[in-house]
C-alpha cells in the first residue's frame, strides 16, 4: 500500500507554511489544538478536509514525505 504524503510545503500556499496535503490547514493548528488540551477528534471535526491518517502520520513520523515546490 502506497503511503500518501501528509504534509505539503508550497510557496504558493500560505507563503510556504507547512499544511496538510490537499488542504490549506497549517500543521501548526494541530499542535495548537493538542497543546490546549483538545483531542484529535475535535481537531478533525473542526478541519474536515484533514484525514485521521494525515494526523497520525504527522504525529508518528513528523510528516514524512514532505515536498517543496
Amino acid at each position: 500500500m502506497m503511503q500518501q504524503k501528509a504534509v505539503n510545503i508550497d510557496k504558493d500556499i500560505l507563503g510556504g507554511t507547512p499544511v496538510f496535503n490537499g488542504t490549506r490547514v497549517p500543521i501548526k493548528n494541530l499542535f495548537d489544538y493538542l497543546e490546549t488540551g483538545d483531542s484529535i477528534a475535535t481537531f478533525l471535526e473542526d478541519f474536515e478536509s484533514v484525514t485521521r491518517e494525515q494526523v497520525m502520520c504527522v504525529l508518528e513520523h513528523g510528516g514524512i514525505n514532505k515536498s517543496r515546490k
